[in-house]
């Protein structure tokens, strides 16, 4: 069982849950997630991690409510367990694999949308650690649903907030303070972004057009992590990649956007499931040609 040591909502249907996990939290890095199980008869849910702590042994998870499993978490409070948590999963950030030293001669730019913006945070946090300030922009549709940014504050080397409403920071999309940012003067060598697949897409088809090397993090299409639900299949550079054993990350200007947004609403009935099972064959579930 994983003790949960704090449990606190952070906004509308988006909550926060610091857990012991010392073996998870010993090994993980920056990018990677895992997979929790209220019981031994709960639904898997892939969480991306926010943060951890070696010498405590935690792990902290940030979530939205969006279906009976994560609804069901939520009633969840300090003191409770979880039965399974199970990572680190997922291929690392490609930040922690290139030397320090280059990476300081970098200029980078974070983009984060909604509950994206707690994947971004540790890839933020990780630099910062290291001597490398980032640009960071966040984005929420409105003041209310904006997370994590006092944490971010302290790590980033420039926090824009911005909301689509103007409520708070910035008015518009993340799309319009890139633009404004480069007009200014600013000259990025490379952009992570993650979010909502609706905002990786555009924020890739802008950063493509100013030439700037592109990743995304493709953790919001993730179902059962593991590569055999077929959920996350998604074509990268005319290859097929699930995100949850290929990535979460790739080559944001390689993704096709709209073939994965389409997919993901076709996979989310039966009959929709069995379409894209006759459709795809065996390459369906990564290979296994099993539909459960």
């Amino acid at each position: 069982m994983y003790k949960i040591i704090r449990a606190e909502e952070l906004t509308t249907n988006i909550y926060l849950m610091e857990v012991e996990a010392p073996r998870v939290a010993k090994k993980c890095e920056p990018g990677q997630f895992v997979i929790v199980r209220m019981d031994e008869d709960g639904e898997r849910i892939p969480l991306t991690i926010c943060d951890y702590n070696r010498e405590t042994g935690t792990i902290t998870i940030v979530f939205q409510v969006v279906g009976s499993g994560t609804l069901k978490m939520t009633s969840l409070k300090a003191g409770d367990a979880f039965h399974d948590f199970v990572g680190p999963l997922g291929r690392p950030s490609e930040l922690i694999e290139e030397n320090i030293e280059t990476l300081k001669q970098k200029k980078i730019l974070f983009v984060a949308g909604g509950v994206g913006t707690a994947p971004v945070y540790p890839q933020v946090k990780w630099l910062h650690e290291h001597g490398i300030d980032a640009d960071v922009i966040v984005g929420a549709k409105n003041r209310a649903l904006l997370i994590l940014e006092k944490e971010m504050q302290a790590v980033a080397g420039n926090l824009y907030i911005t909301t689509d409403d103007g409520s708070y920071g910035r008015s518009g999309m993340v799309t319009t303070t890139i633009e404004d940012l480069v007009d200014n003067g600013a000259k990025y060598d490379l952009c992570i972004a993650i979010g909502p697949m609706i905002m990786m897409k555009f924020v890739c088809l802008l950063t493509k057009k100013l030439e700037i090397p592109t990743v995304v993090s493709l953790n919001p299409i993730m179902v059962d992590g593991t590569g055999m639900c077929g959920a996350c299949r998604v074509t990268v550079g005319n290859e097929v990649k699930f995100a949850c054993v290929d990535g979460p990350e790739f080559d944001g200007h390689l993704v096709d956007f709209d073939e994965a947004m389409k997919r993901q609403q076709i996979y989310k009935t039966a009959e929709g499931r069995a379409y894209l099972k006759e459709k795809e064959g065996d390459t369906h579930h990564g290979g296994c040609g099993n539909c459960n």
